[in-house]
């Protein structure tokens, strides 16, 4: 059996001490058991090494947050400029290394760890190397931003030191990499995609050749499904036997939702992940399968529980310990499993009856003779049909669950928008604000027209609190004296969505990969452009009052956002009425419009005059 490497990929899954999640016990382990460490192409290493290498090298700081890799960055350079393991693992938290161009490298891979005396004292040197003050040394430190500017304030205020700390700390704000007036590389390791990382820890855990000692296992490939071990079909899945990619494809797209979304997943939530993803199992040991529960697990006729679909989002973990690891914390958000498709439904409960559906069925659900209609989904779904249940059908709904979150990463793609396949999340236009928005924008095209309208008329009808259909104009309203009202007839103004005068409503990219819905009212210099940042639950939020939903019942925070965006553009509307000396009233009448709709849903303006 393998039991050292099973062993070994079970401490980077979530048990309670996952020792192979930190990267300074790695080493340790892994010389005394004899295997080889899970190796990540790492994103910057190469371009660190060739730095330190080169006649006139720079500084180098990396931060990030936890688990990002500064520590298997900073070891891994000192390995490849002759560094022993053991000057490595002896005590000291400064190490020196002489390199081939006659400098010293500090390497300093956790600057918290560090003595006040020794912060003072190091980077007093540190300062000195990037102004040029100092030739025979350069540095690699990695610090998480709090520690790096709290540790500035350990060098004594002198000329050397004076206005570093400021500059350092630009550089984070700005996420410079670099600073004219220093010899010094800033890398953020936060800014690796979870989305860019994800297939290479997949590559480097399936491919470890600590899967060989499985190759005389009976349970590796028995061709009774009831006989095959769940550990390797997990694997085969994950990996993308037969050259169906799907479940890595839809993992990778919930990944990049989540990036573009503002939350980072670093490697080491993506390490537990993937081992979670193979091992998990409910009723093993610490919830994640060894070699040895096989046995049980099949004569228990219970692999069905192991199922990587279920994994992905930890259900094979007890809700507490869950509700602890941020990355099931936040592929949870996209409640796969719990969202209902009536589509889908029909197909997983009437599938086999169903003339209509029963293709489906035979495809979708029976095709899986491992994780699909197993011998415990169908007689409980047949118990349910019949309403024998004894639970009231409970059992059955919690495998339809289990069935919907498999369906979500199997479905093919060429049958993806006829099931409605993302109504099986919160997010139902979350793959078309992947693919028709964000990649579009980034391959430097446009969103389609139509996305556009649907998102003015979502914004429309938070403006004025109407059921408007109005797509051409964006329309700016009030109650009177307040333009947060939730209803807003009186008509302040509009703005033309095609390019008019100046005038114009983009969905646009930005240098910071974000995309912002940019509204332009005039071409003086002196009316800012009014940006919304268009993230996936604003532009989510957006789509569903377009189409139909109130705009309290889904998000309050997205609701008020949109507001506050309304008043941005009133204000900006005020500067360039101010500019162009616009006014609405006339010398012997106060003029008003109240906003009706026509009979086509379409915003209409109709004249109130008070004489004065």
């Amino acid at each position: 059996m393998n039991t050292v490497w099973i062993n070994f990929l079970r401490k980077y899954g979530p048990i309670p001490q996952n020792d192979n999640m930190y990267d300074e016990t790695i080493q340790r382990y892994v010389k005394q058991k004899g295997i080889r460490p899970i190796q990540i192409e790492a994103q910057y290493l190469n371009a660190l090494i060739e730095n330190f290498k080169t006649e006139n090298p720079r500084s180098v700081i990396l931060t990030g947050t936890a688990g990002d890799g500064k520590t298997y960055h900073c070891r891994e350079v000192w390995f490849q400029l002759n560094g022993t393991f053991d000057q490595w693992e002896k005590s000291g938290n400064i190490k020196e290394i002489s390199i081939d161009n006659g400098r010293t490298l500090y390497v300093i891979k956790d600057l918290s760890e560090l003595s006040d005396e020794e912060k003072r004292h190091i980077l007093f040197i540190f300062i000195r190397t990037i102004k040029g003050l100092q030739n025979n040394s350069i540095f690699l430190i990695a610090a998480n931003d709090g520690q790096l500017m709290e540790a500035l304030k350990f060098v004594e205020v002198n000329d050397v030191a004076t206005g570093v700390y400021e500059d350092i700390e630009e550089m984070l704000v700005s996420d410079l990499r670099e600073h004219s007036g220093y010899s010094l590389t800033m890398i953020n390791l936060s800014r690796i995609s979870a989305a860019w990382a994800l297939p290479r820890v997949i590559e480097a855990i399936t491919t470890h050749e600590g899967w060989a000692s499985c190759d005389q296992c009976i349970y590796r490939d028995n061709v009774d499904a009831e006989l095959r071990c769940p550990i390797w079909e997990n694997k085969k899945r994950l990996e993308g036997h037969d050259g169906n990619e799907t479940l890595r494809q839809r993992l990778g797209n919930l990944l990049e939702l989540c990036e573009i979304n503002g939350i980072h997943l670093p490697i080491r939530q993506l390490l537990l992940l993937v081992s979670n993803m193979i091992l998990g199992h409910p009723d093993a040991k610490d919830r994640l399968l060894r070699c040895r529960d096989i046995p049980n697990i099949l004569e228990a006729r219970s692999t069905s529980k192991a199922s990587i679909y279920r994994n992905v989002f930890g259900e094979n973990l007890p809700e507490h310990r869950k509700e602890t690891r941020d990355i099931f914390n936040t592929l949870g958000r996209f409640g796969v499993g719990s969202e209902t498709s009536n589509r889908v439904d029909s197909i997983l409960i009437f599938g086999e009856d169903d003339p209509e559906l029963n293709h489906l069925y035979q495809s979708l659900v029976l095709s899986d003779n491992y994780y699909g209609a197993d011998h415990a989904f169908r007689a409980e779904q047949r118990k349910y049909l019949e309403g024998i249940s004894e639970d009231g059908g409970a059992s059955f709904l919690d495998l339809v669950r289990a069935q919907r979150q498999r369906l979500f990463f199997s479905i093919p793609e060429e049958k993806a928008e006829d099931l409605r396949l993302w109504e099986l999340t919160t997010f139902h236009y979350a793959g078309e604000f992947l693919s028709k928005v964000y990649r579009i924008i980034e391959q430097g095209g446009r969103p389609h027209p139509q996305i556009l309208s649907r998102i003015v008329k979502g914004l429309n009808r938070i403006s004025t609190g109407l059921l408007t259909k109005t797509t051409d104009k964006l329309i700016l309203a009030t109650s009177g004296s307040n333009s947060q009202s939730r209803v807003s007839k009186i008509f302040e103004g509009n703005i033309s969505v095609a390019r008019d005068r100046g005038e114009s409503v983009q969905i646009k990219g930005d240098d910071l990969g974000r995309i912002n819905l940019e509204v332009s009212l005039s071409t003086s210099p002196t009316v800012p452009v009014v940006k919304l940042h268009l993230q996936l639950i604003r532009y989510e939020f957006l789509s569903r009052v377009a189409e139909g939903a109130l705009p309290g019942s889904f998000s309050r925070e997205c609701y008020e956002d949109i507001l506050a965006f309304k008043s941005r553009l009133m204000n900006a509307q005020a500067k360039r009425n101010k500019e162009y000396q616009e006014d609405d009233y006339l010398e012997d009448a106060l003029s008003f419009y109240i906003l009706v709709i026509n009979s086509d849903g379409v915003l209409d303006k109709k004249t109130v005059e008070v004489l004065n």
